[in-house]
């Protein structure tokens, strides 16, 4: 097993939650686990320290949660990139450049993310959340940004998976996701980026209303 796929194997237990977050986790452990020796997970260890998600402890590691004032950051910067990214693939729709398919597909995502959802599948609903905005996203056709939105997404799902679970919104966060993608159909950039901006600073007013937790 290559040290390239160690490193992703390692990123998706920690972004599914596999790995306990409140407690340390030797690199020995972790190589057992995946099969390998220890020198692949410490150097993927090392990349995953630099991506924010995991924090050196003696010959062991911990799962990083973001303090609230980082995650607040972390939102600011994920609003900005993904107002951008949304802006730039309603342009791209205005002037003929995306494929119907590619929208008609991310109308069955929101559906999926609100059926799992409302069926309290919430692991599944928060995957495909990420998938469907990363997917959004991805229509700007710049993957620089869809790489820095990812890392950003995977550093808000592990440090706030305990509250993603809220339901207080599922009426709402459907019915924003459909309205950023009508807006997107429709070609209109400023309005699909204000959208965005506020269906984020939405999310994030609920997250910050269980921060005690964090």
């Amino acid at each position: 097993m290559g040290c390239v796929t160690v490193y992703e194997d390692l990123r998706d237990l920690i972004v599914s939650g596999e790995l306990d977050a409140h407690e340390r986790t030797s690199e020995l452990s972790l190589a057992e686990r995946l099969g390998v020796s220890r020198t692949p997970v410490r150097e993927a260890l090392q990349r995953l320290d630099g991506d924010g998600l995991v924090y050196a402890q003696g010959r062991g590691v911990r799962v990083r949660r973001q303090a609230p004032h980082e995650l607040a950051l972390i939102y600011d910067a994920r609003a900005a990139l993904e107002g951008h990214a949304v802006e730039q693939a309603a342009h791209r729709q205005a002037r003929g450049l995306l494929l119907p398919a590619a929208l008609d597909s991310l109308d069955e995502l929101a559906d999926d993310v609100d059926a799992e959802t409302r069926a309290g599948r919430l692991g599944a609903a928060i995957r495909l959340n990420k998938s469907f905005h990363l997917g959004v996203a991805a229509l700007a056709h710049n993957p620089v940004i869809v790489g820095l939105l990812t890392g950003l997404w995977d550093q808000i799902l592990v440090s706030t998976r305990q509250n993603l679970g809220e339901t207080a919104r599922v009426e709402s966060v459907a019915a924003e996701h459909r309205d950023i993608l009508r807006l997107v159909r429709a070609g209109d950039g400023a309005g699909a980026r204000s959208a965005t901006v506020a269906h984020i600073a939405r999310t994030r007013l609920v997250i910050r209303s269980e921060e005690g937790a964090l």
